[in-house]
């Protein structure tokens, strides 16, 4: 068997599984990212010709192969959102950007420099790499396909759905500070701090979010209300066109020297707006959708075989502490001091405070990070922690996704259907709108 025929092999078995997998674990204790893993590991250790993985090494292409699927589920995450964007509407968003992120950065930093002892460059580095929630693992726990009602979303899946839309770009300027800070070395903290806060949060932020605004403005021009016949291309239906649109947004902001992430998620959510309850929606989130499962499927089987090769060798008890602390006291305990005034009802609060799940975009950031700047720390150590905590994120809410959040969905029913006795039954914008 040469090594060719087992790539084409194994790359029309993992398409093949990508279809299927997620179907076969619907409503189990399972869930496809998960699977994935398990079998990337498992297959490690069959007599096959499986490639090495080094992400020292081959550090470019781990940041670019994770950059398009971390994009990619950006722009599924913005179409499939049906509420409008408003200051209330979103508020428990902003609640978990702005209080639930800050906290988590600065309880993680703070348990990494006290355990493991690595400078606080390095600290803040694997805080902000950890920081945001991933959007392309939470499939379990993020909204469905794009609707026409406006109120069919609970406020568990909105929740996750939009904070892991934003908070990817918004983790940027931390990295970006942790660059600088490793750069700098014994400089004053004034030598670099002024430019950090002009630059790589004040410019590049709005840059990011004008240029989604601008982008997603002309396209949903184009999309739907375009004169001429050959340019409305929400009457011909073609789905790659959300690939373009995402790759425009990104590549056009970060020639601008903004985030891109932020950027095509608000590209997203500025199409939804230009026609709101257009079956085109459907079109563009199938297809990017469909794609990201599949860039999903092969980056965590990847992941499996990266750990069965070796990966967690750098790992320390320390180390498995950081990524415990964060996934179990942390990010449930910040999440929920940042909810309160929140529409969701308690157990929702604690659902949503629970299932802050890291995922690809940790990778990416961690790759993105270590060409640009030393850290006095060992590289592998650092894709060990954070290697170990994506690992115990997918495992942890891959197992538990499905039953809680089923759970939630059967209590919803159950009290929307007292409420409507006597009359047609309850729709599905009655029972999201309850408060559990």
């Amino acid at each position: 068997m040469t090594s060719v025929d087992f790539l084409f092999t194994l790359l029309g078995a993992g398409a093949l599984a990508a279809a299927v997998v997620p179907r076969l674990v619907a409503g189990r204790p399972l869930s496809m990212p998960l699977v994935f893993l398990l079998c990337g590991f498992a297959v490690q250790f069959l007599p096959l010709p499986m490639p090495q993985i080094d992400p020292v090494r081959d550090r470019a292409m781990i940041e670019h192969v994770t950059e398009v699927c971390v994009i990619i589920s950006l722009m599924g995450a913005g179409l499939a959102l049906n509420r409008p964007f408003g200051r209330r509407t979103w508020r428990t968003s902003w609640r978990l950007l702005g209080i639930t992120m800050p906290l988590t950065i600065a309880a993680t930093a703070l348990a990494v420099w006290a355990l493991l002892g690595w400078q606080p460059a390095a600290a803040l580095l694997v805080a902000a790499v950890l920081a945001p929630t991933d959007p392309v693992l939470a499939s379990e726990v993020r909204v469905g396909a794009p609707t026409e009602s406006e109120h069919d979303e609970d406020e568990v899946r909105f929740a996750l759905t939009s904070e892991a839309g934003l908070n990817d770009g918004l983790a940027f300027p931390v990295v970006m500070a942790a660059i600088a800070m490793a750069a700098a070395g014994a400089t004053p903290v004034s030598d670099w701090f002024g430019r950090w806060l002009l630059v790589d949060v004040a410019y590049k932020c709005a840059v990011g979010v004008l240029a989604g605004l601008a982008v997603g403005k002309l396209l949903g021009w184009l999309f739907f209300h375009a004169s001429r016949h050959a340019m409305r291309l929400s009457e011909h239906r073609e789905g790659f066109v959300a690939l373009g649109a995402t790759f425009f947004a990104y590549g056009l902001t970060e020639l601008a020297h903004g985030y891109g992430f932020l950027a095509v998620f608000v590209t997203a959510c500025r199409i939804r707006a230009a026609e709101r309850a257009h079956g085109y929606h459907t079109v563009l989130h199938d297809f990017v959708e469909q794609i990201e499962r599949l860039l999903t499927a092969a980056l965590l089987f990847l992941l499996g075989a990266f750990v069965a090769q070796g990966a967690l060798t750098a790992l320390t008890w320390q180390g498995v502490v950081v990524g415990l602390l964060l996934l179990l006291v942390v990010r449930p305990l910040t999440a929920w001091v940042a909810q309160p005034g929140s529409p969701a009802g308690p157990r929702e609060r604690v659902v949503t405070a629970f299932f802050g799940v890291r995922g690809v975009g940790s990778l990416f950031y961690l790759a993105y990070a270590l060409g640009h700047s030393g850290f006095g720390v060992p590289a592998d150590a650092l894709w060990a922690v954070v290697s170990a905590t994506v690992v115990a994120s997918v495992v942890l809410h891959g197992v538990t996704a499905s039953p809680v959040i089923n759970r939630l969905d059967r209590l919803r029913l159950l009290q929307a259907r007292k409420k409507s006795r006597g009359g047609d039954g309850p729709d599905e914008g009655d029972i999201a709108q309850e408060r559990l």
